[in-house]
Parts: C-alpha cells; sequence; structure tokens
C-alpha cells in the first residue's frame, strides 16, 4: 500500500517537472526579438496627398541569444466609405542598424540583433490621390521573420493610424434620459495607440463640458489607447486553451482557443485552470459565473474578434489597466467627473471606475439602454449632464382634494361630487 503511494507520488511528480521543464525549454528556446508600434506624426495632410513617418524600434530582451533579421516588409489596408482604386500608397523602410544600413534600392539586408539591443526602423507612409478627404484610417502590417533559437519564425506588428479627424466644436447630438439626465454623444478620430484618455477628452469633450458634467469612456476606447490589442496571429494557443475554451458559450469572448489563451497570458495557466475547475463545480450546484469571479476581471473585459469596430474587429482587444488611475488624472486634469464603463446592448452596466463625485446608481440609469451603442458609431466619448428636477405641478383650479375618509361627525354624500355631510 505505502509503495502504492511512493509510486503514484513519483509519478505526479515526473510529470509535472517533465511539464515544467517542457515549458521552460519553450520559453528559452523563442527567438525573442519584438518589434514596438513606435511613434508616429503626421507631417503632411492635403486634400491629395498624406504623409505618416513613424520610428519604430527593434528589442531582442535575451541576455543568452542573438537573433537574425533575415526578412522585413510593410503593408497597408485603408479604410474608407468609398472606393479607393484611385489612391496610391507608397511605403519606405529604412533601417537603423549599425550593421546593415538601408539600402538605396529597397533591398533589406539581413542583420543580426545582438543580445539587449536595441535598433530603430523608420517607416515612412505616402498616400496620393485626387480626392483623400474620404479616408478614414490607415491600418498598417509590419512583417518580419525572426531567426534563431526556435529556427525561422514568422511575425508581425500592427498600427491604427487615423486620416479623418471630426470637428471638435461642431454640435453634439444630444438625448434626453428619462432618468433625469442629458447624454451628448462625442464623436471623435479612430483612437490608437497614439492617443491618451485625456488629451481626447481635452480635444472633443471639454469645448462642451459645463460644471457638473460627467465624461463616461468606453472600456474598449481606453483599452484601445492603452496598445491593448493582439492579432490572432501573434497568440500562440497553447494545450489548455485549445481544450478548455470549447466549454464555453459561443458568445463568449473566451470561446475560442485565442481568446482564451489571452486571458492565460494575463493571469497565468494554473489561475485559468483552478478558475475553470471550481467554477465547473459551482455550475452544478447552481451558481453560474463562479469562473469569471476567480479569473480575474479581465475574464469578462477581454472582446475576441468581431467585437469592436473595423480594423479592430480584426484583433483581441483586452480590458484597460489601471482603470482607476485613468479616471483620477482626468479629473484632475479637466475637472470633470469621470468614469469608464462596460456597457452593452444586453441592458448590463458595469462601472469599472469612476472619481468620488459620480453617482454610480445615476450612471447605470442613464447607460442601461447603451445610448453610444454597439456598432461602428465611433462615439467611444459620452457626456452626461444631470438635469434639476422638474418643479412640481401646481393643482389645477377646477379640482379639489377630498380626503379618503370623512372627518368626525361628517358623513360621505351619496353624490360622488358633493364632499362631505353632517351625520
Amino acid at each position: 500500500m505505502v509503495l502504492g503511494w511512493v509510486i503514484l507520488v513519483l509519478l505526479l511528480g515526473g510529470g509535472l517537472g517533465g511539464w515544467w521543464l517542457d515549458r521552460w525549454l519553450c520559453r528559452r528556446s523563442q527567438n525573442p526579438l519584438r518589434l514596438s508600434r513606435g511613434h508616429w506624426q503626421m507631417e503632411i495632410q492635403k486634400t491629395d496627398h498624406y504623409r505618416w513617418r513613424g520610428q519604430l524600434e527593434w528589442l531582442n530582451p535575451s541576455h543568452r541569444f542573438e537573433v537574425m533579421l533575415p526578412e522585413c516588409t510593410v503593408d497597408v489596408q485603408l479604410l474608407s466609405q468609398h472606393d479607393t482604386a484611385g489612391i496610391t500608397v507608397k511605403t519606405e523602410l529604412i533601417s537603423h542598424h549599425p550593421d546593415a544600413p538601408a539600402r538605396p534600392d529597397g533591398y533589406w539586408a539581413a542583420c543580426i540583433i545582438k543580445t539587449r539591443q536595441r535598433v530603430g526602423l523608420e517607416v515612412t507612409l505616402d498616400m496620393t490621390g485626387a480626392d483623400l478627404t474620404g479616408l478614414q484610417a490607415a491600418w498598417v502590417r509590419c512583417q518580419y521573420v525572426t531567426y534563431g533559437p526556435a529556427g525561422w519564425v514568422p511575425r508581425e506588428q500592427h498600427v491604427v493610424l487615423p486620416l479623418a479627424f471630426p470637428d471638435p466644436t461642431r454640435t453634439l447630438v444630444s438625448r434626453r434620459s428619462p432618468e433625469g439626465a442629458e447624454i451628448l454623444l462625442i464623436r471623435t478620430h479612430l483612437l490608437c495607440h497614439l492617443d491618451d484618455p485625456v488629451s481626447v477628452i481635452k480635444r472633443y469633450a471639454q469645448p462642451h463640458a459645463l460644471p457638473g458634467d460627467i465624461v463616461v469612456l468606453g472600456e474598449t476606447p481606453v483599452a484601445i489607447m492603452q496598445g491593448r490589442w493582439r492579432h490572432p496571429r501573434q497568440i500562440q494557443p497553447g494545450w489548455l486553451a485549445r481544450r478548455l475554451c470549447t466549454f464555453f458559450l459561443p458568445t463568449s469572448s473566451l470561446a475560442t482557443a485565442c481568446g482564451l489563451q489571452t486571458l492565460i497570458d494575463l493571469v497565468g495557466a494554473p489561475r485559468v485552470l483552478g478558475a475553470f475547475l471550481v467554477g465547473a463545480i459551482a455550475k452544478l450546484l447552481g451558481k453560474p459565473g463562479v469562473f469569471y469571479q476567480l479569473a480575474g476581471e479581465q475574464a469578462a473585459l477581454i472582446d475576441d474578434v468581431t467585437g469592436t469596430l473595423p480594423p479592430y474587429d480584426q484583433f483581441v482587444v483586452l480590458g484597460p489597466s489601471r482603470p482607476q488611475t485613468v479616471v483620477e488624472e482626468i479629473k484632475e486634469q479637466t475637472g470633470l467627473g469621470a468614469a469608464i464603463v462596460d456597457v452593452n446592448d444586453l441592458k448590463a452596466v458595469r462601472i469599472l471606475a469612476r472619481t468620488a463625485d459620480v453617482d454610480a446608481s445615476l450612471l447605470t440609469r442613464v447607460l442601461v439602454d447603451n445610448p453610444a451603442g454597439n456598432a461602428a458609431e465611433q462615439t467611444p466619448l459620452l457626456l452626461i449632464r444631470p438635469l434639476p428636477p422638474a418643479p412640481p405641478q401646481p393643482p389645477h383650479a377646477d379640482h379639489v382634494d377630498h380626503p379618503t375618509a370623512p372627518p368626525p361627525g361628517m358623513e360621505s354624500d351619496p353624490d360622488p361630487h358633493g364632499g362631505w355631510r353632517p351625520v
């Protein structure tokens, strides 16, 4: 009997040790080179010529392995409500590698990124055409190949650049809520990693704000501005994600291997597995939703592919980071009460963060019908303006209130309009 337990413990320990060693070797053998989204600047904005220039950076964080970079290309997808056939996009890549400078013929010279080395990459986009004013955004895909311990590994980085900027001073769409508030829908340009919530609010919301107004941001736009979005090709689903995702409802963002792997990358496989096992038992006992309580806040905030407007509908978008810090910065720099919320068309309102002067119950009542919408409205900001209560209406001159019971010594008159009469 004792021998059997010893053998079982050895088998379990050996299995866990082998799994840990395999994971350690997999992480160790990866090509660690990564490309940042970088800093971009719009240098030309004419009706027939747009130019964006970006300063990106390669980083090899490894202390041990060098990584080769044999290929790098860039591709651009234009987003517009009109035909883009007459528009030409010219791209240029300039490597700032000290040992492999850019060539005039555009050929990418293979280079080595040494351990802990940073190397700059300059990308220029020139868009020309008869009329570019209908363009909304440019989706830039930098595709490159790393060659190292993991072999030949294709990788990519994605950047979204806005090309249309609404006039911040224009009249806003206003709706009156039955809950005693006015709702102003604020349209912005297509937000990206170059934006930050405070600057966007100062540009688009503050010109229309009055003292006491509350500025409300959707959780997905905040996450997009923080750069918390990944293309499925950048996600490598593991064994656990591929197995567990089949147990989630089809409408869940965790029902795909990439969606669930995103959560695993955030909180770790042990926590996800533990939350799944405990959640499954709780669900059998009639208590659903335990998995999301145990797996952490991000489990309910991840938006899978198709979860938001183009081109982010091609990506897995995480929940925002440090939402309370974001609303406090908004309050400090704009003076407006602020909140970050997760709202959908199923009348579910979740307040991720709010400043102390924001009434949570009012916010929930006003947002329950999702006034900003879940489609391509491109209104990531709302201004909620609480209205003073309506003054009580005086009674009509012909109306006389009668008590429901007769005074002492009086009885009800048989005539319903006669009031009371002496006994």
